[in-house]
């Protein structure tokens, strides 16, 4: 939860601001132990500081290091303890989910979810198999419109496997489904393949079919482009397509990993 990761942070913080102002302490008593060596004088002070000279500082070095020791290891053990704890709480949660347990789970509103995008990684992205199974999970709650999407097309190269499997027979490309509404077809799924060619690559494309269109086509009038040229010439290129509700996103990174950014405004992203 990011709540909990809040708070793992602020600890970690206000350990490590603890650990520097008693480092600056340690430094300030360092030099007036080598203030006192020194000089000469002060020997009343050095004694009721419990050090002498050299000794002292040989002593105050060893603490501070031994403190640091101390301190790094107390901190790892804290966060790595934290976050054990985290994923058990997880798991513990998926397997009472899934069982059936967890009251507010049991019904799940897929109604509201028109257009699911998955951003996966392409090492992920190569398991034909998972991405079968969870082409299934998702067509068993209801979903009509799915959208995969990986940096490299590792998946549309699997394309013909995905959607012509005998496991997943209900599934079309985005090609098939420009004929028709993916959204009103409610008897099958519609599965559209994306990559990064579909992201800068297509606002290119886009911006030259425009300038071509409305610049060189001998208007004598300055056109005013707006947000529904921009998705008509998109959708003219083959890069169109409703924008997703929902975006999950399965992999190290935290990003849309180069998802078209025009089609993720109003979506959410877990």
């Amino acid at each position: 939860p990011r709540g909990a990761n809040v708070r793992v942070l602020a600890v970690v913080l206000l350990i490590v601001v603890g650990g520097a102002v008693g480092l600056r302490h340690a430094s300030e008593l360092q030099r007036v132990c080598r203030f006192n060596n020194g000089f000469g004088r002060g020997d009343t002070e050095s004694l009721s500081l419990g050090c002498s000279g050299e000794n002292c500082v040989i002593s105050l070095g060893q603490s501070c290091n031994l403190g640091l020791f101390l301190l790094w290891h107390i901190l790892h053990f804290i966060v790595t303890f934290w976050y054990f704890a985290l994923r058990i709480a997880n798991a513990l949660e998926s397997c009472l989910i899934s069982s059936g347990l967890l009251k507010k789970y049991k019904a799940l509103c897929s109604g509201k979810i028109q257009c699911l995008a998955i951003v996966m990684d392409s090492k992920d992205a190569d398991q034909t198999s998972k991405v079968i199974e969870l082409l299934q999970w998702l067509g068993a709650l209801g979903v009509k419109y799915v959208c995969l999407y990986d940096t490299e097309g590792v998946l549309k190269k699997s394309k013909e496997a995905i959607t012509g499997s005998g496991r997943f027979s209900h599934a079309k490309s985005s090609e098939e489904a420009a004929k028709t509404d993916p959204l009103l077809d409610q008897e099958i799924i519609t599965v559209e393949f994306a990559s990064f060619s579909d992201g800068k690559a297509a606002v290119v494309k886009a911006a030259n079919l425009l300038f071509v269109k409305y610049y060189l086509g001998g208007e004598q009038e300055e056109p005013i482009l707006s947000e529904s040229h921009v998705a008509e010439a998109l959708e003219a290129i083959g890069c169109g397509g409703p924008d997703p509700d929902l975006l999950l996103v399965y992999g190290p990174g935290r990003c849309h990993l180069g998802f078209p950014a025009w089609r993720i405004r109003y979506t959410e992203i877990v």
